[in-house]
């Protein structure tokens, strides 16, 4: 299961890439130049949140540096101990919910921390993939189309990140563990 799993994450990205462009050449369509437009697209999307990401990495640093995720933490551990979770990818599953940014501060300290191909940085990665910044989708969305009353899709929301949390906690645990 390890090796096709493995060789299905070699060739997706590359097979990916090459069924665009094909399909792009078919279609007549000038695909390197649309490919420079949207480089220079995401260029300016990058630049732009550098920094919300270091201050969502300073706040996260600054959390952790006082011990109030310690804490946190070790309130939490009998609890994530019987379930078999991590206590170290609870930060993520709270955070990611409010902040893309702070939730991808927190994803690359634990594959810096713990490698890529840890448990832990496959378990992250996974979740980070899982789950939506749901407070960020209904501020901008909603309030660019002046939707009001946002409570059913707010508890909606929360439900669909704690789900896609726990099937990520599930699958990887299943595939990796």
């Amino acid at each position: 299961m390890y090796t096709l799993i493995t060789t299905i994450s070699v060739w997706a990205i590359p097979t990916l890439i090459c069924f665009i462009l094909v399909y792009g050449l078919i279609k007549g369509l000038p695909v390197y130049e649309t490919f420079v437009e949207g480089a220079k697209d995401g260029f300016g999307t990058a630049v732009n949140i550098i920094p919300h990401l270091v201050g969502m990495m300073v706040a996260v640093s600054i959390f952790r540096a006082s011990g109030a995720l310690d804490y946190l933490l070790a309130f939490m551990s009998p609890v994530l101990s019987v379930l078999h979770i991590p206590a170290e990818i609870v930060p993520l599953a709270m955070i990611r919910p409010i902040s893309g940014a702070g939730a991808l501060a927190i994803t690359s300290d634990l594959i810096e921390q713990y490698g890529p191909d840890s448990f832990i940085g496959r378990l992250a990665s996974t979740m980070q993939g899982s789950t939506d910044t749901t407070l960020y989708v209904l501020t901008v969305y909603f309030g660019a189309i002046g939707v009001r009353k946002i409570g059913y899709a707010l508890k909606v929301g929360l439900l669909a990140d704690l789900a896609g949390a726990i099937a990520a906690i599930i699958i990887v645990t299943i595939v990796f563990g």
